[in-house]
């Protein structure tokens, strides 16, 4: 919403003063809405993952911690009741894109069965990692910002689903 991830522009790339507090300053902006659906409906949120989820009707779980900056509104508290939405998620996947979270990718990752692919985007190594180590052949880290990441994922997904593309031209 404001451009940035982790305090970096996203066009380019360089570190924006103040933007560190950009992530607190639009948990406390959504919050004023009650929910991240409301705040779609309403029109705060735009773009985006949950914009794309909510406007689609896909369910998404967020899990809470005692260290979150927030919490954004639909975050569940109660992490054994988390898990358990995690798990009736997760339930007949065939890849889980796993983004920016290490204790939530961690988590969630030895909780898929064998066989579903994984795909780790953090900025941190360790946790790339982390998941690749435990033995899922179907697991592929990425270290980067998640931010650019989605942003060079939309663009050629985009792509490949143009109508120009599509018409094998």
């Amino acid at each position: 919403m404001m451009g940035t991830s982790l305090g970096v522009d996203m066009k380019r790339g360089t570190a924006v003063s103040g933007g560190h507090r950009h992530h607190l300053k639009v948990i406390n902006h959504v919050r004023r809405y009650g929910s991240i659906a409301e705040a779609v409906k309403q029109g705060l949120v735009s773009q985006g993952i949950f914009y794309e989820c909510v406007q689609a009707g896909i369910p998404f779980s967020l899990a809470g911690s005692i260290r979150d900056d927030g919490p954004l509104p639909d975050t569940q508290m109660d992490l054994i009741k988390a898990q358990e939405h995690y798990a009736e998620l997760i339930r007949g996947a065939d890849m889980i894109l796993m983004l920016s979270s290490m204790l939530h990718s961690i988590g969630v990752g030895n909780m898929t069965p064998a066989g579903v692919k994984m795909v780790c985007v953090d900025i941190n190594p360790a946790v790339v990692t982390k998941l690749s180590d435990r033995g899922s052949i179907e697991s592929v880290g990425v270290v980067t910002d998640v931010g650019l990441f989605l942003s060079l994922l939309t663009k050629q997904l985009d792509k490949l689903t143009s109508p120009y593309q599509l018409a094998g031209k």
